[in-house]
């Protein structure tokens, strides 16, 4: 788990993205849709991308991707974002992470 926490260590939103899911295009234009710029990682085209997945698969992801980072903490995938969203619940989290301002 080091590389990803590696590459999560310090910013306020971070998605592990795949450059042909359709679930990532919709997660990554959600949270952005807000204000946020979130550091995207495309495991397909990261040179590190199979120990990644191994390591987003070692902490329950599942599929590996799309998963969301917020406040360095591992918020989950594309269900658990929508469910946020829509209860209301994803913009105090990016608030919280210093991700977005009003």
């Amino acid at each position: 788990m080091a590389l990803v926490r590696a590459l999560v260590n310090e910013r306020p939103v971070v998605i592990f993205s795949k450059s042909s899911c359709c679930m990532c295009y919709t997660i990554k234009t959600l949270i952005s849709s807000f204000g946020a710029n979130p550091t995207v990682y495309e495991v397909d085209e990261h040179p590190q991308g199979k120990q990644i997945e191994k390591e987003l698969r070692g902490l329950g992801c599942k599929p590996s991707v799309p998963t969301v980072f917020i406040g360095e903490e591992l918020i989950g995938g594309a269900n658990e974002i929508m469910s946020l969203h829509l209860k209301g619940q994803l913009v105090p989290l990016l608030l919280n992470a210093n991700a977005i301002w009003l």
